[in-house]
């Protein structure tokens, strides 16, 4: 269980998470929507511990986060973070960062080599795994930061813009079904923030919704769309609860544009 209590968190003097407070339950995927600049990729870093919120706790699985060495180790060795500019060893090979980030996890060498190969086909990765990480696409340094992650079994995965970073059609497809899998049959929990509405609405268990660095709705779609009034999809119901003005004057102009 992750748990957030009456989070702040400033930059200078504006506010970017105002009052926070949060509970993500084991084995359930929860995406963080909301538009750029809204508290997203702060408020992933206040879980992931990259970020010390100015007021509030985080705990995970009891532990707290900077409570004590002892509570951090524990909650790193069971947590791993990908930011949205994940740093890369441009001068390893892809096998070489990933095997190296999946051995702080003390994942088993005979199910890490077997489970990177297949990784590795997955997300189409197989004949640039030995190349150095500076001759990579941005794609391919998104992919490469995601399956280490992946390959560290970590029960709880927090990943920053996860679908973004030049991620191919074809990649994002096999992420969903592998994050869906991770929870369904393996009980993980995960956590992804994405302004885009469409890239999660099949996936997410539970959306939280940030506007203005404050938690506008945290709910399942069905629960969303009852708040909203709105039953439509889930970019209609995240438009409805952060930008109504907007739907508005879209609804105006169409009106006016269809005038004969």
């Amino acid at each position: 269980m992750i748990e957030l209590e009456h989070v702040w968190q400033h930059y200078g003097v504006r506010p970017v998470l105002k009052d926070v407070s949060v509970t993500i339950n084991p084995g359930e995927l929860v995406a963080i929507l909301g538009p750029n600049g809204m508290g997203k990729s702060t408020l992933m870093g206040v879980i992931a511990g990259t970020i010390s919120p100015l007021k509030g706790t985080v705990r995970i699985e009891g532990n707290r986060r900077r409570g004590s060495v002892e509570e951090e180790l524990e909650i790193r060795s069971r947590v791993i973070y990908v930011p949205d500019h994940p740093w890369l060893p441009i001068k390893r090979t892809g096998r070489e960062f990933a095997l190296s980030v999946a051995r702080l996890y003390d994942v088993d060498d005979e199910r890490l080599m077997m489970h990177l190969d297949k990784l590795l086909k997955l997300f189409d990765l197989d004949e640039q795994a030995n190349w150095t990480i500076e001759s990579y696409s941005n794609g391919q340094k998104h992919k490469i930061a995601l399956i280490a992650a992946l390959l560290s079994d970590a029960p709880i995965l927090l990943l920053d813009e996860a679908f973004s970073g030049g991620l191919d059609p074809a990649g994002i497809h096999t992420l969903k079904k592998i994050l869906r899998h991770r929870v369904q049959v393996q009980g993980s929990t995960v956590v992804i923030t994405t302004p885009v509405a469409e890239l999660v609405e099949e996936v997410a268990d539970r959306i939280l919704i940030l506007h203005g660095g404050e938690v506008v709705a945290y709910d399942s779609l069905v629960g969303l769309q009852k708040l909203a009034n709105c039953h439509g999809s889930l970019n209609d119901v995240l438009q409805n609860l952060t930008h109504p003005e907007s739907l508005s004057r879209l609804e105006d102009y169409l009106r006016e544009e269809l005038k004969p």
